[in-house]
C-alpha cells in the first residue's frame, strides 16, 4: 500500500473534514472575534492552540468509535466511505479511540489547572462520554441522539467562552466580558439549532440502511412525511429567530444585513422550500451540504460584524 492511501484511511476514519471545519470555526472566534473585541483573554497563543488540539482530538475519537459502531450501517448505506473493517481493523480502530481521547482529555485537565478552574475538566470527560454513549447507545433513540450531536457541537463553541473569556472576567470588566459571552453563547445556540435540522436530514438520506440494519432513527419511528414536517418546523423556528435577531441586534449595520439576507437566511428559505419536495437520497444528500454551507456562513459572519463595527466607529 503506497504511504499516501496509507494516511488517506486514517485521515477517513476520523473525518479531517469536519475536524479541519472545528478547528477553523475556533480560530475565527479567536483571532477574528475576541482578539479584535479589546479585552482580556485567559489563554495565550499556545494554550489556546491546545484547546482546539484537545477538542480536535476528542472529535475525532467520536468519529472513530461511531465507524466503530457503525460498520453494518455504512457497508449499506455508505460502502465506499466504510474504513473500519476494510483497511483499518477494528482492533486498531479502538487503540485510535482510546488514544486519541487520553489525548484530548489529558490537555483538558492541564488548561483547567492553566486557568485555576480545575472542575472544567469534567467538562472534557463530559463530551468524550456523550460521544461514546451516542455512537454505543443513543444513535438509536430517535431524536436524542440528534439533540446529543449538535448539544456536543454548540459546546465547543463555549468551550472558548468557558476557558477565555469567563477566567479574565473580573468587577472592572464584567459588563464587557458579559456581551462577548453572551454572543458566544447566541452562535452556539445557532450553531445547535443548524446542526440539530442537519443530522435529522442526515437519517433521511441514510433512511435505507439504518431499516436494513434494524436502527430506530426518528423516520423510521415516525415516517418521512412527519419527520420533514419536524424539521420544516425547525427550520421555520431558526429562520424567525435569525430575524428577530438581526432586528433587534445588528439592524443598523448594513454589510451584516445584507451578508445575514443572502447568505444564511436566504438559503435557509431554499432550504424549507426543496425539502417538501426531496424524496430520494441524493436529494437529501444536497439539503445536508446546504446547512453545512449555512452553519459555515452563519460562523463567518462574526468576522463580517467586526469589521462592519470598524466602519461605523471610524
Amino acid at each position: 500500500m503506497k504511504p499516501e492511501t496509507n494516511k488517506m484511511k486514517y485521515l477517513q476514519l476520523i473525518r479531517y473534514q469536519n475536524l479541519l471545519v472545528l478547528a477553523f470555526m475556533q480560530l475565527v472566534f479567536r483571532y477574528l472575534f475576541l482578539t479584535e473585541s479589546y479585552i482580556y483573554l485567559a489563554l495565550n497563543d499556545f494554550n489556546y492552540a491546545l484547546l482546539i488540539i484537545s477538542t480536535i482530538c476528542i472529535a475525532a475519537g467520536g468519529h472513530v468509535i461511531k465507524a466503530i459502531m457503525n460498520q453494518d450501517t455504512d457497508e449499506i448505506a455508505k460502502p465506499h466511505n466504510r474504513v473500519v473493517g476494510v483497511s483499518i481493523s477494528e482492533t486498531v480502530a479502538y487503540n485510535w479511540y482510546i488514544g486519541l481521547t487520553i489525548i484530548g482529555v489529558g490537555i483538558g485537565f492541564y488548561l483547567s489547572n492553566v486557568i485555576y478552574k480545575p472542575t472544567f475538566a469534567s467538562l472534557f470527560i463530559l463530551i468524550a462520554t456523550l460521544l461514546y454513549v451516542y455512537a454505543t447507545n443513543l444513535k438509536q433513540v430517535p431524536f436524542l441522539g440528534n439533540v446529543i450531536v449538535s448539544f456536543l457541537l454548540s459546546l465547543s463553541i463555549v468551550i472558548i467562552a468557558l476557558f477565555d473569556v469567563f477566567p479574565a472576567t473580573d468587577a472592572e470588566n464584567k459588563i464587557r466580558m458579559r456581551e462577548v459571552f453572551g454572543i458566544l453563547i447566541d452562535y452556539a445556540i445557532f450553531a445547535f439549532i443548524i446542526n440539530l435540522i442537519r443530522e435529522i436530514i442526515k437519517d433521511l438520506e441514510d433512511l435505507d440502511g439504518n431499516y436494513q440494519t434494524g436502527m430506530n432513527t426518528l423516520p423510521i419511528a415516525i415516517g418521512m412525511n412527519k419527520t420533514k414536517i419536524i424539521v420544516s418546523c425547525l427550520t421555520v423556528i431558526a429562520i424567525v429567530i435569525l430575524a428577530y435577531y438581526i432586528k433587534t441586534y445588528l439592524f443598523e449595520l448594513d454589510y451584516v444585513v445584507y451578508y445575514a439576507l443572502a447568505l444564511i437566511i436566504g438559503p435557509l428559505l431554499y432550504f424549507g422550500v426543496k425539502l417538501q419536495t426531496a424524496k430520494e437520497k441524493k436529494e437529501f444528500h444536497h439539503l445536508s451540504l446546504v446547512l453545512k454551507l449555512i452553519l459555515f456562513f452563519g460562523i463567518i459572519s462574526i468576522a463580517v460584524i467586526v469589521y462592519n463595527l470598524k466602519l461605523s466607529h471610524a
